[in-house]
């Protein structure tokens, strides 16, 4: 199994990007798919999830209304549509498949378990 976050890059404040999350040797659409972020020195924040099921989606407060998750399961793609992006949405970027049901527990690492590489996203000012 193996999951490839691609998409990132350098874009100024303002702006928008948006990150894809593939798959090998998994099926995402069967799957809750999350998106955290670590930025340097802090610790791994989750920023989205939707669910396998039901059009469930979460949102971290700091992205609401700015970031959209989406999924093509035809292409076996999540993607993470991000706009108005700040300086501080710089991070290295990560899509993860949760080990849980209907993202109830979205934000915490441990409820995953296939993580992709990671995207860099840097905004400048």
């Amino acid at each position: 199994v193996q999951l490839q976050a691609s998409g990132g890059g350098l874009v100024q404040s303002g702006g928008s990007l948006r990150l894809s999350c593939a798959a090998s040797g998994l099926s995402l659409g069967a799957h809750d798919i999350g998106w955290f972020r670590q930025a340097p020195g802090k610790e791994r924040e989750g920023v989205s999830c939707i669910a396998s099921r039901y059009g469930i989606t979460k949102y971290a407060d700091s992205v609401k209304g700015r970031f959209t998750i989406s999924r093509d399961n035809a292409k076996n793609t999540v993607y993470l549509q991000m706009n108005s992006l700040k300086p501080e949405d710089t991070a290295v970027y990560y899509c993860a498949r949760s080990k849980g049901l209907y993202c109830s527990a979205y934000a915490s690492p441990i409820t995953y378990d296939y993580w992709g590489q990671g995207t860099q996203v840097t905004v400048s000012s």
